[in-house]
């Protein structure tokens, strides 16, 4: 026990020393990006790191005067080892940045570690509200699940649905877009009849899709984690449920960008709420496509994506206006109330919450020159985090 105290306290003094002192001397600014590259998550990390390093080739692996390197490490989706790969990444690389978190849980195990060590820690994908209020480091770039579960709602509500059952994975993400999802359909008049959870590691949808087809409703509502829409559509056709005139609606991860054209003509007319598509009709988006996939063997980016994209570019600006400084505390100020313009269209970092303000698009899926692609046709502007609002 004693000996374990002794090595608790030397790593969180080590950490401190090097986010507050050998970071800043460095001509190398070190950025560690943490995804997981094995795995059931695996297509989530290759979107986010083909992204990041599309903006590093786009823009330079210079910024301020100092060089950028980035340090990828593959967690496998394990809480344990995303700490680990942190303390490592603060401790022996000296990284004046973390980046990634490819689930809530992940996050959840670092934030600590950011703290301690007053190292920033961008939040490219993990979705649940609470993230940023885990640590003054966090900030996130990527999109909650309250903002696209009240998006949906609400369209659902107002476009005939009067009686839904939610199905969504059991993490915080899923309890947020339940939550946030029941809370707005019923408001609007809407009745839920059930709500079904799916463990975070199950492989097979088929039994609770069973459940909520006999449930009989008009509407199913889903949140299931990205990486995982091209098993749940086909236990969906295998159970029948597209014949079963039951409305299947959901948040993006259901109509994923990365497996849409893998799923059939069955999903064309499926709508989801979303803060990206790949159609998104802007200059900017149809040339971050065209690179994205020549940069990737033809792989499409999916909303997961410009997570890396983005994290990349809140890092960049931040050290410019920190003139390259690489104290913790200037590089959270700095993006305190950042606000640019994104492939997914415009965007900011809330200065109070230090959390993402975006447009929220309701998608519609359709096939466009012989692809299908999410169509957007309604936005909900500058959406800042429900699952905050509430809060208050």
């Amino acid at each position: 026990m004693l000996r374990k105290q002794i090595h608790t306290g030397w790593l969180v003094a080590a950490m401190v020393a090097f986010s507050s002192g050998g970071a800043l001397a460095a001509d190398t600014v070190r950025v560690g990006l943490i995804m997981t590259m094995t795995g059931q998550q695996t297509a989530v990390g290759k979107q986010v790191v083909a992204a990041a390093r599309l903006y590093m080739q786009q823009h330079g692996d210079t910024i301020a005067g100092k060089k950028i390197e980035l340090i990828v490490k593959d967690d496998a989706g394990i809480a344990d080892n995303t700490k680990r790969l942190a303390q490592e990444l603060i401790v022996n690389e000296k990284v004046a940045f973390l980046a990634g978190m490819g689930l809530t849980p992940l996050a959840f195990a670092v934030a600590p570690l950011a703290t301690e060590a007053r190292v920033p820690l961008i939040d490219m994908v993990a979705a649940a509200s609470v993230i940023t209020e885990k640590s003054p480091y966090i900030v996130r770039v990527s999109f909650t699940l309250p903002q696209h579960a009240v998006a949906i709602a609400d369209w659902a509500a107002k476009n005939g649905s009067k009686r839904a059952v939610t199905l969504v994975t059991d993490y915080a993400p899923g309890v947020d877009a339940e939550t946030f999802f029941k809370v707005r359909f019923t408001e609007a008049s809407g009745t839920i009849i059930d709500s079904i959870r799916v463990p975070l590691m199950a492989p097979d949808f088929a039994p609770f899709l069973q459940r909520a087809q006999d449930a009989a409703p008009d509407t199913l509502f889903v949140f299931i984690p990205a990486g995982k829409a091209g098993a749940f559509s086909r236990q969906f056709v295998e159970r029948g449920l597209n014949k079963a005139s039951i409305k299947l609606i959901g948040v993006p991860d259901i109509t994923d960008d990365d497996e849409l054209n893998g799923m059939g003509d069955h999903i064309i007319g499926t709508v989801t709420s979303g803060n990206y598509s790949a159609a998104h009709p802007s200059p900017m988006n149809k040339a971050y496509v065209e690179a994205f996939k020549k940069a990737n063997d033809g792989l499409r980016p999916n909303f997961i994506s410009l997570g890396g994209y983005d994290g990349m570019h809140v890092i960049y600006e931040a050290l410019n206006k920190t003139k390259g400084s690489t104290a913790g505390d200037a590089l959270i100020n700095a993006m305190k109330g950042m606000a640019w313009e994104s492939p997914r269209g415009p965007i900011s970092i809330d200065p109070d919450t230090r959390d993402i303000v975006q447009n929220i698009y309701i998608r519609r899926v359709e096939k466009v020159n012989g692809e299908l692609y999410n169509i957007e046709f309604m936005s909900y502007d500058q959406m800042k985090d429900p699952g905050k609002l509430a809060k208050k």
